[in-house]
């Protein structure tokens, strides 16, 4: 007696060269008039896609566009909702559908949790939480539409972890919701092939770490609490944006990847 087994075959895998490759796709970055932004937008742009860099300084965007000319730059400031709008149609009208969102912009206003002014909190939420919120609910009805989409929502380790010492009860309340909403979003949207995933950097040269980082105390209190005794480097987190904007991450959704020298997993 013959037994037969069947045999599943399995798709190819994509090349490397082309896992990661983004060409004829357009991604929208906030936050990019310094920073991080600046090398998410970059890092997209050399993967081959069309970016659109978006920001409140109008000023820093037009010398990002000067020097790398591709790029498209956007005027938006992400805490005031009519702002969002008029951004997103702009967007809309002249480079198309988006279909990488990267939600970088963020603020923080550090205090003592007791002494802490509630409009101070709830401009931080308003920027880092709920403008995120409002951009990719625009951005994701035509991802949604278009059966397609990666949202990469720039959330922190300090949305994972208490901030103490550093007293940043405001950032922590708002990367720990935007971690949440990645989770959300990521099962609502997942039948529609769009994913929704979030970064989480540890400590990285930026606009809002230049304090600590510069101060003898606190690059010692970095050295001393991650395991590889230094903060990140500059484009350490563009490889992990890579994966999640790219089909090299197409059936990640939901998750939250920090990158952060071993910070998290003491």
């Amino acid at each position: 007696m013959t037994v037969q087994t069947s045999i599943v075959e399995l798709p190819a895998a994509l090349p490397p060269d082309r896992m990661f490759d983004l060409s004829g796709r357009t991604a929208l970055v906030t936050g990019a008039s310094s920073g991080l932004g600046v090398q998410f937008a970059l890092a997209l742009q050399a993967a081959g896609a069309k970016v659109v860099v978006a920001a409140r300084r109008a000023d820093r965007l037009q010398a990002l566009c000067d020097a790398n000319p591709e790029l498209t730059a956007v005027s938006c400031d992400v805490a005031d909702p009519v702002a969002v709008k008029v951004a997103h149609d702009e967007v809309q009208q002249r480079v198309g559908a988006v279909d990488i969102l990267v939600n970088n912009a963020g603020t923080s206003v550090p205090a003592r949790a007791e002494d802490e002014n509630l409009d101070d909190f709830q401009y931080v939420l308003g920027v880092n939480l709920i403008g995120a919120f409002q951009l990719t609910q625009l951005v994701g009805r035509t991802m949604i539409e278009r059966g397609r989409g990666s949202i990469i929502n720039v959330a922190s380790i300090l949305g994972l972890v208490a901030a103490a010492p550093n007293r940043q009860a405001a950032y922590c309340a708002s990367k720990g919701g935007l971690i949440n909403l990645t989770r959300e979003l990521a099962v609502q949207w997942a039948r529609h092939n769009v994913r929704v995933n979030a970064l989480a950097p540890g400590f990285f040269p930026s606009e809002l770490t230049t304090d600590l980082l510069d101060d003898d105390a606190g690059g010692a209190y970095i050295r001393r609490n991650t395991p590889m005794a230094r903060a990140g480097r500059a484009g350490e987190l563009c490889g992990a944006l890579l994966l999640l904007a790219s089909d090299a991450g197409s059936f990640i959704t939901g998750q939250v990847l920090a990158v952060d020298g071993g910070w998290t997993a003491r």
